[in-house]
């Protein structure tokens, strides 16, 4: 495969991610909370992690950011809100491609335990900094950058936290279990890098 055509395809796999991570995040549970906002329960990020597993974390956290990014302006009670899921959803993608690729390398991996343990270590170090970054930066965001008053923001920011934790189990769970079903096909099919023997877990 040469250069312009694997980049056409990682192009088109980043478009498909992108639908995903929306349709996942607009099938959502939504929690009104004081002040006409809202959180909600949802997948979207499970599908962010799951791209940064296949695609790398670039490709992974820019379709995490572009769907869930078009839910939020596709929303009124959301679109204020879209520029803090770009970049929170971009660093989800980074943070699970850095753990899976540059520090564990699972494509150069056959040993099924190692790969099922890092990727599923990287949806959690990826989601777990999502647990701590939104709720702060919503608060700064909310308060400083739409002029909320300081206890609403405060409010908003430990609901949106409790939410953010369900949102993050459940995607770490969901992208752990797809990545490693769909992983063999993938390797079948070409579109994940071709295995070398790496069978030392860490």
């Amino acid at each position: 495969m040469n250069q312009r055509h694997r980049l056409t395809v990682k192009l088109a796999q980043t478009a498909i991610f992108a639908a995903l991570s929306y349709v996942a995040f607009v099938l959502q549970i939504k929690i009104p909370v004081p002040g006409g906002d809202a959180t909600s329960i949802h997948a979207g990020n499970a599908f962010c992690a799951l791209a940064a597993l296949i695609l790398g974390g670039g490709y992974g956290g820019l379709a995490g950011a572009i769907g869930m990014t078009i839910g939020d302006l596709l929303d009124p009670i959301y679109i204020v809100g879209a520029p803090k899921t770009f970049i929170l959803k971009f660093a989800i993608g980074l943070i699970v491609g850095l753990v899976a690729h540059r520090v564990a390398k699972i494509n150069e991996s056959t040993d099924k335990k190692y790969v099922m343990k890092w990727s599923v270590l990287a949806c959690v170090a990826g989601l777990g900094f999502n647990v701590f970054a939104d709720p702060i930066f919503g608060y700064f965001y909310k308060q400083y950058i739409l002029g909320q008053p300081q206890q609403m923001a405060e409010t908003l920011a430990k609901i949106n936290g409790a939410a953010t934790l369900i949102n993050a189990i459940v995607s770490v769970v969901l992208a752990g279990v797809l990545y490693n079903v769909l992983r063999p096909v993938l390797l079948r099919s070409g579109m994940l890098m071709k295995e070398t023997k790496r069978t030392k877990a860490v």
